[in-house]
């Protein structure tokens, strides 16, 4: 497969060693992997406001989670602050693909601030659902990780009818006042299978619980599991490529175990890769988040090829060509004209 140049990591190259072991030595490359169309969106609108606006452009929280991005866009001239009353009065503010609640957006306003939204449109539409079922006066379990930005955002859109459930050992001790009107949601990047083990056992003690009206869990994050979950069975190692506080790349970590891979290990970059972990491994999968760019996939292999896995055998469990529009901010150029990237941000 093609690879992309990269720019190397200092004292990366031959880090690893080739020490043989039994069978062939390889790598199973999940696919799909990497960006979704959400992160692209999100992070070609930190990008385009930049070149619209100039620098600096803030972002509040990581546009998306994880550092490597995080840390480009911030060589480009974008700050990232933690709340909206750090952004200087009348700037160019960013909200990240994981949402906000109205009440962000309210601060917002009252700053002057000129804003941007840039949450995942499949984002978009859990808030909605919330706010459906909260006009209803329907009780909503939201299936989620306490502190997570898209939970928060999601809970704020109906603070007085949300219950959070962490996952299936919350239930039994979740309360609700009428049994007859709840409903679950849950945050988009979480455990497929997890989930459905969640709703479940809620179900077991809701049996009126009603579903949302579409799955609320993001093809990309299932396509990933899915793809992980073939890998897996073959794999003695598995790595995924993403940040710690990426729930997806996280996620992967779990399903790779679950489903049959002897070790799996996250890491950021290839050089934090430990010549450890390659001890008697003859297959190596490899993976990434959602929010990881192609580039930090490539340095893995490169790094996996120096140390003898230089056989790569792609395996496709999906085709992903979904693509979103741009914030409506940032369609056109500063000419006025329609931007080429207006449309599905990068394209592929």
């Amino acid at each position: 497969m093609p690879r992309i140049p990269v720019k190397r990591e200092p004292g990366s190259r031959g880090r690893l060693q080739d020490i043989p072991v039994q069978g062939q030595k390889r790598v199973l490359l999940a696919a799909p992997r990497g960006y979704c169309a959400g992160v692209d969106r999100a992070v070609v609108a930190v990008e385009k406001a930049l070149e619209h606006y100039g620098a600096p452009v803030y972002v509040r929280k990581q546009i998306v989670h994880n550092v490597h991005v995080v840390s480009e866009l911030e060589q480009q001239g974008a700050i990232f602050v933690d709340e909206v009353d750090e952004v200087p009065e009348g700037a160019h503010v960013v909200f990240s693909a994981h949402g906000v609640s109205p009440a962000v957006v309210n601060a917002a306003a009252e700053r002057g601030l000129r804003a941007i939204d840039a949450t995942c449109p499949l984002v978009t539409k859990v808030h909605r659902e919330a706010v459906r079922f909260s006009r209803d006066d329907f009780e909503i379990l939201l299936i989620g990780h306490a502190g997570h930005e898209e939970v928060e955002g999601t809970a704020g859109e109906a603070p007085d009818h949300v219950t959070l459930v962490n996952g299936p050992d919350d239930v039994d001790s979740i309360t609700v006042k009428d049994p007859d009107k709840v409903v679950w949601l849950s945050q988009t990047t979480l455990s497929v299978d997890e989930t459905m083990e969640t709703v479940r056992r809620l179900r077991e003690r809701f049996p009126n619980l009603q579903d949302p009206p579409s799955d609320d869990i993001c093809y990309a994050t299932q396509n990933r599991q899915v793809a992980i979950k073939k890998v897996a069975e073959q794999a003695d190692l598995v790595i995924v490529v993403g940040s710690a506080n990426s729930s997806n790349s996280v996620r992967l970590v779990e399903v790779a175990l679950e489903y049959g891979a002897k070790a799996a290990y996250r890491v950021d970059y290839a050089s934090e890769i430990r010549q450890e972990w390659l001890e008697g491994v003859a297959t190596v999968g490899v993976t990434s988040g959602a929010s990881v760019p192609e580039v930090l996939v490539q340095e893995v292999l490169q790094d996996l090829s120096g140390a003898g896995y230089a056989e790569v055998q792609e395996v496709k469990t999906a085709e992903e060509d979904l693509m979103f529009s741009l914030p409506k901010e940032l369609r056109k150029d500063i000419t006025g004209k329609q931007d080429a990237r207006a449309i599905g941000g990068r394209g592929r």
